[in-house]
């Protein structure tokens, strides 16, 4: 095995120690938690970029609101 501080047997050691202080239930509500909220956080990137568009389609929109 390496020599590093995080080997994968340390890794299962504390993730075997975590379930028995927590329990699984607050365990998985944790894995859900995080899962919503990496959700949440690629939506709200997604509406970050929608703004950025909008003002190219305003100007076309006026450009053809001038020419009728």
């Amino acid at each position: 095995m390496g020599e590093g501080l995080f080997q994968p047997l340390h890794l299962i050691l504390i993730i075997a120690i975590i379930l028995l202080i927590f329990g699984t239930s607050k365990f998985a509500s944790l894995g859900k938690g995080m899962g919503e909220g990496i959700r949440n956080f690629k939506a709200a990137m997604k509406e970050g970029e929608d703004p950025k568009e909008d003002p190219e389609k305003e100007t076309k929109e006026k450009e053809e609101e001038k020419k009728v």
